[in-house]
């Protein structure tokens, strides 16, 4: 016989459709509620019908209860990295001097994000800028590349050429490069790397939707640096 078949043709889902349309049965029949016996999922011991709706309900609880805190846990991670962008966009607006945004930009950001290395280039900057240290060491790949480029790069080392610009290059196996734009002209005029020993920090698969708000921010403050138009 099938398992899903009772007495004379009726199935388990007969029987179960009953019970949900027909909500007096047990007031009819309380007597079934402490009659019914079910095997525990927690034990050999089998249980009243009651007693198994109470541990469902506790598994049911317990599994709300942490996705709470999951909740709770996101919205405060959230809250940590909105504060760390508030943090580093006001210390740029509140730097007088064009000539050090750069350099106040990847110092506030290695601290606020313990990034552990990262240097910015600008090749469209102002000539009275030219000699500085963020004017320095970009060739003509980089320039393509960035201005290539729709979303920050996340992946490996594999030898470009913006790994020089920091202290220690050796030490990078993984980066994100985020170019640098005025408005929404195609062309980058600088790029911004993030760089880091870990080779699982920047990955290719990794989202970069708050990367691109660094980028944003980044390019703003720097088009200081811009030629007057």
């Amino acid at each position: 016989m099938n398992k899903t078949t009772g007495v004379q043709g009726i199935t388990e889902d007969d029987i179960a459709n009953y019970l949900a349309n027909t909500p007096g049965f047990f007031e009819r029949h309380a007597e079934l509620l402490g009659a019914v016996q079910l095997g525990n999922p927690h034990g050999g011991r089998a249980v009243s019908l009651q007693e198994r709706q109470m541990d469902m309900l506790r598994d049911k609880l317990k599994g709300m209860e942490m996705a709470i805190i999951e909740m709770i846990r996101h919205g405060q991670e959230n809250m940590a990295i909105a504060d760390k962008l508030h943090r580093w966009t006001r210390t740029l607006m509140l730097t007088t001097s064009a000539a050090d945004v750069p350099d106040v930009l990847v110092r506030e950001l290695i601290h606020q994000y313990m990034v552990p290395q990262a240097a910015v280039r600008l090749w469209g900057a102002d000539p009275a800028f030219d000699g500085l240290s963020f004017t320095q060491g970009v060739g003509a790949d980089v320039k393509s590349f960035a201005s290539s480029l729709t979303a920050p790069y996340c992946g490996v080392n594999s030898g470009f050429e913006a790994v020089k610009w920091v202290d220690e290059p050796a030490r990078v196996m993984s980066m994100a490069l985020i170019p640098l734009r005025h408005g929404a002209a195609p062309e980058a005029f600088g790029m911004l790397m993030l760089a880091s020993p870990d080779a699982t920090r920047y990955t290719a698969d990794m989202g970069t939707e708050f990367l691109t708000r660094i980028g944003e921010v980044a390019s703003a403050a720097l088009a200081r640096l811009l030629p007057v138009r």
